[in-house]
């Protein structure tokens, strides 16, 4: 179903992004993944001949063009695009301030924005597909997480909007909310210490109806699925994937 298209997922060095990028990759795609950092992106690609790694900062306005460029240089194509990056921080509202308001909505709703935009006309020649990760906390409420929550829940309304105008160019726009999953995020993006992870991650456990944390294959498998093609009657959703946690 995907033999020769092109995806660009961003923040695909590991988690989520990574998982997606193997699953197209194993069924024909060629991928291109983008995050801060070379060492990193280049492991995830190794062994992956369909995989390209390219450098670029979700939260950066150039990063945008500069990533439809380089997935044309590689392909001339772009056909799905997966907004993965994110960011946040579990942060009382009083400790906040203005520079990490600006970071996160920066990564979560501004980058991908941004990206969506430029590639644009590239999926309208292909008739493609964007797919936006939100999380469980854009529509579950939850102390400490106002910011990234409100960004994911900008992310969601965008989903929307974006599925009403571009749907006469023929794109595809879908988000699936992800539950808390294996990976580094608590760690590297949301900035917590292993004592305060272990904590978050047995309160997560003791909170999620089916008993388990995700695997990012979990959340990669329905990326393929909204974005495959085949599936052309569904636009505009807000897809949760997190063992029920929304519903909890």
């Amino acid at each position: 179903m995907y033999k020769g298209k092109v995806v660009i997922i961003t923040g695909g060095g590991g988690g989520i992004g990574l998982a997606a990028a193997r699953q197209f990759a194993a069924k024909g795609a060629n991928v291109l993944i983008t995050g801060r950092r070379l060492e990193a992106l280049e492991e995830a690609a190794a062994g992956h001949p369909n995989i390209k790694p390219f450098v670029a900062d979700a939260s950066d306005p150039e990063a945008a063009n500069l990533t439809v460029a380089a997935a044309l240089a590689h392909w001339g194509r772009i056909d799905v695009i997966v907004n993965n990056a994110g960011g946040g921080v579990l942060q009382p509202l009083e400790q906040a301030n203005a520079k990490a308001m600006h970071d996160i909505f920066a990564v979560n709703v501004v980058g991908p924005s941004l990206l969506a935009a430029a590639a644009i006309p590239h999926l309208e020649k292909t008739k493609g597909a964007i797919v936006n990760i939100s999380s469980t906390y854009g529509s579950k409420a939850a102390a400490g997480l106002s910011l990234y929550g409100s960004s994911k829940a900008a992310i969601e309304h965008l989903t929307r909007c974006w599925a009403l105008e571009f749907a006469p160019k023929g794109i595809r726009v879908n988000a699936i909310a992800s539950g808390p999953v294996e990976s580094a995020f608590l760690k590297d993006r949301m900035g917590l210490s292993n004592e305060q992870i272990e904590a978050v991650k047995e309160q997560e456990r003791q909170m999620i109806p089916l008993g388990r944390r995700g695997e990012p294959d979990d959340v990669a498998t329905w990326i393929l699925n909204v974005a495959d093609p085949e599936v052309s009657w569904i636009t505009g959703q807000i897809i949760a994937v997190d063992g029920g946690l929304v519903i909890s």
